[in-house]
Formats: C-alpha cells, structure tokens, sequence
C-alpha cells in the first residue's frame, strides 16, 4: 500500500510532539521519535504534510507564520493550518474537510489515496473518513481518552489502525 499513498497528513499537537494542548511553536517539543517517522515517509516518497487546527492563531497568540516556520524545520513539506475559533464556522476547521480538500487541489491529490494520522477522532479521524482517506489514531496527546471517553463523539467511524505513537503508525503504513 505504501506505494499507492500519495500523502500523509500529521497532526500536531498530542500526535508530533506536546500534550493535545496549544503549545507555542516556540516552546513545542517534539516527540523523540518524530522526525525519524517524518523522514520515514519521505523515503517513501510521500508528500508529509501537517494538518492542524490553531485557533489560537484568530486570538493572537501566536501568527501564521510562527507555524509555517516550525513545520518546515520539522521536514513536512507543506503544512495545513485552521487559524479560526469554534464558532466561526469555517470550512478548513477538523473535522470540517477544507484543509484536505485545499491540499488535493495544491498537489494534485486522490484523498482516496491518503492517510490523516491524529489523536483526536472527532476532529482528525472525522476529517479523514469524510474524505475517504486511511485513518491512523494514535494513543499519544488525546488518543487514548478519544478510544474512551469520547468514543462516542466519532461512532460513525473507525480507525483503519490504532498505534501507540506516530512512529508505530509510520512503521504500520510502511507493512501495507
């Protein structure tokens, strides 16, 4: 399968580094194993991109531009970012698909074809079975408390895999 998955879509916190908290990009830590699953994937010659709701971008805490700089240092070859807050009823805001949808049209994308990679499912999981991609939570950031107490906010969907962080998930996606 690998060969056939044109991108994956990471999300940041809880899933590549942080608690599933907002963290200033100037104080984010990655995980430790985050940029050997990044750099993974690019030898499989997959676009990487960050997939990301950041709404404390709208409130000023932190710019645009702040993120786009972190997830380049990173290696993710382009990144996906929802600046919005909740009731702005945006399009691009997980679970709403604007994000991927803004990104198939960039590269010329089959989101058939794709993988979203998160800890959240009803934001992260949501986003990608809207869109018919291959879904990945991890137990990282809020994945676990996802699988259990907030099961029920993502019924209508399952994960195609649930690892226990991003570098199982790379390692699952490199087995298919």
């Amino acid at each position: 399968m690998k060969s056939s998955i044109e991108a994956v879509f990471i999300d940041r916190d809880g899933t590549i580094g942080g608690t599933g908290h907002f963290i200033h990009p100037n104080n984010f830590s990655l995980f430790p194993f985050t940029l050997e699953a990044i750099q993974k994937l690019k030898s499989f010659r997959m676009k990487v991109f960050a997939f990301t709701n950041q709404y404390r971008i709208s409130r000023g805490d932190a710019t645009y531009e702040e993120f786009e700089k972190q997830f380049r240092t990173f290696g993710f070859d382009d990144s996906f970012i929802c600046p919005h807050e909740i009731n702005e009823n945006c399009i691009c805001r997980k679970p709403n698909i604007g994000m991927l949808l803004e990104a198939a049209r960039k590269y010329n994308l089959d989101l058939n074809k794709c993988v979203v990679i998160g800890d959240v499912g009803d934001t992260d999981m949501l986003a990608a079975h809207r869109v018919n991609a291959m879904k990945i939570l991890v137990r990282t950031g809020w994945g676990n408390e996802s699988l259990g107490q907030y099961r029920s906010n993502w019924l209508e969907t399952s994960p195609d895999y649930i690892a226990e962080n991003l570098l199982d998930a790379v390692e699952w996606i490199s087995r298919q």
